[in-house]
């Protein structure tokens, strides 16, 4: 997420039951529902039983900056002060990407309108183990269905339009 998009959740947003959060467009993007981990669920939960709110964007900011410098320093590493906050986005595109090899998905997650934008956070990634996927596409419920049976695994959708499917070759 962008950290504007971060600092503008509220508890509304969430839903614990199915470990969502749905996140508001900010810079033109799209809305989406981001699935979130177990150890996250439970520590924005503890976040909204103490009536806490989110860091604000300087706030965040500052810490990283303080965290950069003591990494640098201590590991005598300048490299460290290159990290910004928007270079956990790029990092987490590129590793879902590594996972999935799916472009569409990683685009998805991010809320890009054009996949130039998402292929500018994937290009740093290089497959040498030639591993390839076989992708569906499923327009009703009964193609799902038959893909699911068939071996494939859900990858993502179109609201009312089509779900996307993979299987490893």
């Amino acid at each position: 997420m962008r950290i504007g998009e971060v600092t503008r959740l509220q508890f509304k947003d969430f839903d614990f039951e199915r470990k969502t959060v749905r996140v508001m467009p900010e810079k033109g993007s799209r809305p989406r529902e981001l699935r979130l981990g177990e150890k996250l669920v439970a520590m924005v939960q503890q976040i909204f039983a103490r009536k806490q709110s989110f860091p604000t964007s300087a706030a965040a900011r500052h810490y990283l900056e303080n965290t950069r410098k003591i990494l640098a320093e201590s590991n005598n590493n300048p490299r460290f002060l290159q990290i910004h906050l928007h270079s956990f986005r790029h990092f987490r595109a590129t590793m879902v990407y590594a996972q999935t090899r799916d472009l569409l998905y990683v685009m998805k997650i991010l809320g890009h309108r054009s996949i130039t934008n998402t292929i500018r956070y994937t290009q740093l990634v290089d497959f040498k183990d030639g591993e390839s996927f076989i992708c569906k596409v499923a327009k009703s419920a009964d193609d799902a269905v038959k893909l699911v049976e068939s071996g494939f695994e859900f990858v993502s959708s179109f609201p009312d339009v089509i779900q996307l499917y993979k299987k490893r070759k």
